[in-house]
């Protein structure tokens, strides 16, 4: 068989002409006009008990492009309207399949602006690419090269709230491909003093990208606030407002994508615990500080890295006692506040820090699980009773 290769996307940013903003500006209107046409149509069907699927919807694109009032639809290539159709039907796809919820529509000011060309409305010539409907290629500033022969599938543009242009190429990347198989493995305990402690006793320090920038938002949203709604020096207050954001944005993704490269280099079994993200940001004591972590966008990086380069990443269940539990002797503390850092095992004596710890915990548990195929899941003694694990049971002292 043919060796398949990763599909990956390379982004980039690029400068459009008047003319082309203008064609991407409509093109961005239309996608939202036909998503919301499309799930309004489905929504009225499932009131109805009924189904309907991307043909019916492709052919009520057809009707509407007919009619006086959204004749304008006809004005823009068809390709992004009829990907966004497809993007409806994977958004109902999850639903049904209980893995997202309903689809909502999309909003001018909030929803972000995209639109989605597949090979029939773009042209890719010697390294330069047009769009259809426009006679110039796109100002593109190649801030990293595409693989050699590299020939996009895929071409996505969008536009930030920040202002700024992007396009995201999608091609084959061969110099993607499983790495040497290593005999190391880590466990990585996530957390808001640290951002990362492993098992190795390595502390990562969380950088904070949102804390340092807070004094020049919290001015410039003030700003943004004593501007008369609807004016051009509000839109420019927002505009600050919104680079602010995109520059705390850009950090954080940057130095998860180094550490989680470099995670996934070093070791062949990753340990982390499966946490419930959306639960823990409605604390409101912790919400900025668990969503300037960004614990959720650090898993899926490494899950992703870990499948292009054949690492394996595990995932303990969340009530497992990785805290509690004594890494030396394995006997089981009842009770470990938050604000207790190092503590003294009763039964051996030993010394721990909290995190280093918990990570060494997740380590042997997750080794575990890799080498028995066994899960680590809680049992509960009764119907919403307080939860214990297996292990805490195994490893509780006679």
């Amino acid at each position: 068989m043919p060796m398949t290769h990763v599909k990956r996307a390379f982004k980039y940013r690029f400068y459009p002409t008047d003319a082309q903003a203008a064609e991407l500006s409509r093109t961005f209107g239309c996608v939202r006009k036909v998503y919301n046409l499309a799930l309004a149509a489905r929504t009225e069907a499932w009131a109805r008990q009924e189904r309907v699927n991307y043909n019916q919807t492709s052919a009520m694109l057809t009707v509407w492009k007919k009619t006086e009032e959204l004749a304008f639809l006809s004005k823009v290539s068809s390709v992004p309207l009829q990907q966004c159709l497809r993007h409806l039907q994977l958004a109902f796809t999850n639903f049904f399949g209980r893995r997202a919820k309903y689809p909502r529509f999309k909003s001018k000011k909030k929803s972000r602006k995209s639109a989605e060309y597949t090979t029939s409305g773009f042209r890719w010539r010697d390294g330069t690419l047009t769009l259809a409907k426009m006679s110039e290629p796109l100002d593109i500033v190649w801030s990293r090269p595409l693989p050699e022969g590299a020939k996009p599938s895929t071409v996505t543009v969008s536009l930030d709230a920040a202002g700024r242009w992007f396009v995201s190429l999608l091609v084959e990347d061969p110099t993607v491909k499983p790495l040497p198989v290593a005999n190391t493995a880590v466990g990585i305990d996530v957390g808001l003093n640290h951002l990362l402690t492993l098992s190795s006793g390595e502390k990562i320090a969380n950088p904070r990208h949102e804390r340092k920038n807070r004094a020049r938002l919290a001015l410039a949203q003030r700003r943004l606030a004593k501007k008369a709604k609807g004016s051009n020096n509000r839109n420019k207050a927002r505009r600050k407002v919104t680079k602010i954001h995109a520059r705390i944005t850009d950090r954080r993704r940057d130095h998860l994508h180094k550490l989680t490269t470099r995670l996934v280099r070093e070791n062949q079994t990753l340990v982390i615990e499966d946490l419930t993200v959306r639960n823990m940001v409605k604390n409101r004591s912790l919400a900025r500080a668990i969503s300037d972590a960004a614990w959720s966008e650090f898993r899926s990086m490494l899950e992703y890295k870990a499948q292009w380069y054949g690492r394996e990443v595990v995932a303990v269940d969340r009530f497992f006692p990785s805290s509690k539990l004594c890494s030396t002797c394995g006997s089981l503390q009842q009770k470990m506040p938050l604000h207790v850092r190092t503590w003294t095992c009763d039964a051996c004596g030993v010394t721990h820090d909290r995190d280093v710890n918990a990570a060494k915990n997740l380590l042997a548990v997750g080794l575990t699980v890799a080498a028995c195929g066994a899960g680590v899941r809680p049992q509960r003694s009764t119907p919403g009773g307080q939860s214990a694990t297996k292990q805490e049971t195994l490893w509780r002292e006679p």
